[in-house]
């Protein structure tokens, strides 16, 4: 595949007393109210607005054959990255997305009318920071005076400011450029840039298209954590809350499946966007999350994230996470649960 053609794709490519015990106390500040429950028969006239990245919770939910007898409809729409899932959601367009961890932090930095519903964990592998094959980066700290790109808001970002910490450096010491992913790889490729932090599937076709080397990877230092995240907006409507108590379920129906099934999860994905089959199983070996509880140490592994973008002046004032979780739906996805790191 050529640059030009990679850099196409990746224009288009862009989730009792014992369950109290595991998810997290509930913060009353900011709650929204639930409302009744409509029956599955009285839904079909709904359409759940889902936002998606390519390769995403669309592919993931055919593949695993949850689009099947939906009792409403499900609208999908394509976006770069998950910030503008967050805005999107804020301004009633979308109802639903899967984020990554960062994402919902700048929602809850701006306010946004969001909440987080759900959670998902994977080891983080496939969030790397990439450097040129031939370039004398070769450690974090080495970044210090080079131009750095990455995504505003995406759990990359996230990753770039806490290795920066991690090696004594800050945002001020590096050259940081924002730039969604098919710009951010065309900016690498032509030597317009010396690093790139990025997740996959981007970070898979990246090693396979170009000529690159692995800095570091986000493992044992961001918390590899995505979220489903609902628009208030949704969470007050009784049908589209009552959806959304069903499509969660999904998602973790279809993760759980891709795990047990990989090899057949890995065609499809690899169809569904148009990548070679060994780069999907690359990404998806490494980068498939699972439904996890939202419980205290998540939140508190996410409050952490969001005080590093306070301290750096990233994010301009304390933003407080717990405030943007909404835990109503924990009895239903309970039977989804893997322990959260």
């Amino acid at each position: 595949m050529t640059h030009s053609r990679a850099a196409r794709l990746l224009s288009i490519l862009a989730a009792g007393a014992l369950l109290t015990a595991c998810v997290s106390s509930r913060d009353t500040k900011n709650e929204v109210a639930v409302p009744q429950t409509v029956p599955a028969a009285d839904l079909s006239g709904l359409t759940l607005q889902v936002g998606d990245q390519k390769g995403g919770t669309e592919s993931l939910l055919r593949a695993a054959g949850e689009l099947d007898n939906v009792p409403y409809k499900v609208q999908f729409s394509t976006f770069t990255s998950g910030p503008p899932q967050v805005e999107a959601a804020t301004a009633g367009k979308i109802d639903f997305a899967v984020t990554g961890n960062t994402p919902p932090i700048f929602g809850a930095a701006a306010d946004a009318k969001i909440r987080v519903i759900s959670a998902y964990s994977n080891s983080a592998a496939g969030d790397q920071i990439l450097t040129p094959a031939g370039s004398a980066v070769h450690t974090v700290a080495d970044l210090r005076g080079k131009k750095v790109v990455v995504g505003k808001g995406s759990s990359a970002h996230g990753h770039l400011l806490l290795q920066l910490q991690k090696a004594g450096l800050t945002v001020k010491d590096i050259q940081l450029v924002f730039l969604q992913p098919a710009d951010a790889f065309t900016a690498l490729s032509q030597g317009q840039a010396d690093a790139w932090a990025i997740w996959d599937p981007y970070t898979a076709l990246a090693q396979n298209q170009l000529k690159v080397r692995t800095v570091v990877t986000a493992e044992s230092v961001t918390n590899g954590y995505g979220f489903g995240i609902a628009s208030v907006a949704a969470l007050q409507d009784a049908k589209r809350n009552s959806a959304l108590a069903d499509f969660v379920q999904r998602v973790a129906r279809a993760s759980r499946w891709a795990k047990d099934h990989p090899d057949e999860w890995y065609q499809k994905y690899a169809a569904a966007i148009g990548i070679d089959p060994q780069v999907a199983r690359v990404a998806q070996s490494r980068s498939l999350r699972l439904p996890i509880p939202i419980n205290d140490a998540v939140i508190a592994s996410e409050q952490q994230l969001a005080d590093a973008f306070t301290q750096s002046g990233q994010i301009d004032h304390k933003t407080t996470f717990s405030q943007f979780v909404d835990n109503r739906f924990g009895d239903q996805l309970s039977q989804f649960w893997t322990t959260a790191k």
